[in-house]
């Protein structure tokens, strides 16, 4: 039991969070705007309906893209997370990842259509590195957590990661409306003229920026990691010796999960239900732009309305965790994801609730946002976006109790493989339901088989000794 955990297990009041954990925490800040602008809100949805065309043929290739990641992650990830622990230091690997990850974000910027950027198989290729990349920066962060937070602090500075993740997306997406969306596009007295650096709209730059903005936000606000966080001293093995040796360690860790069986059934449970998060993250800005017709503005509108939320869901998830035990926490938050995804796809312009209405009605004077199938996918999507950010919280928080001291690393990879050995699974799901019945609604919803296997795993895993006890 590491100290963190025996100090929560004893029940010592949560110890003040330091300039290390705030660190930590503040890496999320640096990192996750990328998923929300770049992969669900902004440039994917860009992807699929400007540059591919389609958002049919769209949502199938992008889900090719993700199956080829999710392959290669779920053959790696445990390998780098057992390599950290005997490399010792963990932040020049960390340091790698984050580089890749911004210069593959970089060369995101020369996304055209009609061919005049890069080719779409040069596209796809930078896609699947920065997906690849940004699980290994979450690898070797997420090994970092026992170390950086102090003890009793673990589910606060978790959710603290996500929420600074949540508020500084909210804070580029209203960036990148007012100064580069809406000018042009609406008359209002503080809003300039043009978009912001000269942007041209008919290059469809305002969406194109959003790569060049997260990777610039990545590799300033990653600083504060490599220089507060705590991190071990030794160097211990070369990354060559550590990667061979970690290819034995990580065997070695599966095995031993015979005898901790109740964490191989929650690696199981989360591969599953993670699955279904994150392909409910990479495809709902694809099927709200396609299916609800909405535009850039639009996308932006409904991006920093579910970011705020969010941010209630990374915080509130230490609280739900303290309050009902953080098994019974996740439980909860995967069960209203698994409602709120039925809900969303049950609403179209011309339906809701799967009952045919007739489309496009008002029913509020609004420019955005104006009909009740719309109000009604917003409203679940407020209530999905809460339960996914206290899920990953909750979750992460879950492992860290759940592990034995001294296999944080090697379980953290593993933890990684279980939220991305079956990725080509959900892909493949929306990729084969899409292209088969030509719909975006069947596509998305066959993300539920996976969100609601993982429930009913989830719910034989036994809760930490400390919860059972309560």
């Amino acid at each position: 039991m590491t100290e963190a955990t025996a100090a929560l297990a004893q029940g010592k009041p949560a110890a003040r969070i330091d300039r290390g954990a705030w660190s930590w925490a503040l890496f999320e800040w640096a990192r996750n705007p990328w998923v929300l602008l770049g992969t669900i809100y902004v440039f994917t949805p860009y992807i699929s309906n400007v540059v591919i065309g389609d958002p049919v043929r769209g949502q199938s290739i992008i889900a090719g893209w993700h199956t080829t990641s999710g392959a290669i992650i779920a053959f790696t990830a445990p390998f780098l997370g057992a390599a950290t622990d005997r490399m010792g230091r963990r932040k020049p690997l960390l340091g790698v990842a984050a580089g890749v990850l911004a210069l593959a974000m970089v060369a995101m910027w020369w996304a055209l259509p009609n061919g005049a950027g890069l080719p779409l198989w040069a596209i796809g290729l930078a896609v699947i590195v920065s997906s690849i990349s940004f699980v290994y920066t979450e690898v070797v962060h997420n090994a970092m957590l026992t170390r950086a937070a102090p003890p009793g602090t673990l589910s606060h500075v978790s959710g603290l990661g996500l929420a600074l993740g949540s508020v500084a997306s909210v804070l580029l997406l209203v960036f990148v409306l007012v100064t580069m969306a809406l000018p042009g596009q609406v008359a209002l007295p503080f809003l300039p003229d043009a978009p912001m650096f000269g942007l041209d709209p008919a290059q469809y730059e305002p969406s194109r920026i959003v790569t060049l903005l997260c990777a610039a936000w990545l590799i300033v606000f990653s600083i504060p990691i490599f220089l507060y966080t705590p991190d071990l001293t030794t160097t211990g093995e070369s990354f060559g010796a550590a990667l061979k040796n970690g290819v034995g360690n990580v065997v070695r860790t599966v095995m031993k999960l015979r005898d901790y069986r109740n964490v191989a059934l929650f690696l199981i449970a989360r591969m599953l239900y993670a699955d279904g998060k994150t392909a409910i993250l990479i495809f709902s800005g694809v099927y709200a732009s396609g299916t609800m017709e909405w535009n850039l503005v639009e996308m932006l509108a409904y991006g920093i309305t579910l970011t705020i939320f969010a941010i209630a869901g990374g915080l509130g998830a230490g609280l739900l965790d303290h309050a009902v035990g953080v098994k019974r926490a996740v439980v909860i938050e995967i069960g209203v994801t698994i409602l709120c995804l039925i809900g969303m796809v049950s609403m179209a312009p011309g339906s809701i609730f799967f009952t045919p209405i007739e489309p496009n009605v008002a029913v509020w004077d609004s420019q955005i946002f104006s009909t009740a199938p719309e109000l009604a996918y917003l409203g679940f999507a407020i209530l999905i976006a809460i339960s996914i950010t206290a899920a990953y919280a909750s979750s992460r928080s879950l492992m860290a109790r759940l592990a034995p001291a001294g296999m944080e690393g090697e379980l953290f990879g593993l933890y990684a493989l279980a939220g991305s050995a079956t990725a080509w699974l959900a892909p493949g799901l929306v990729a084969y339901f899409t292209s088969t019945t030509q719909s975006l609604r069947v596509g998305f919803a066959s993300i539920v088989v996976l969100l609601l296997a993982g429930f009913l795993l989830l719910l034989f895993v036994k809760p930490p000794a400390r919860e059972r006890a309560v």
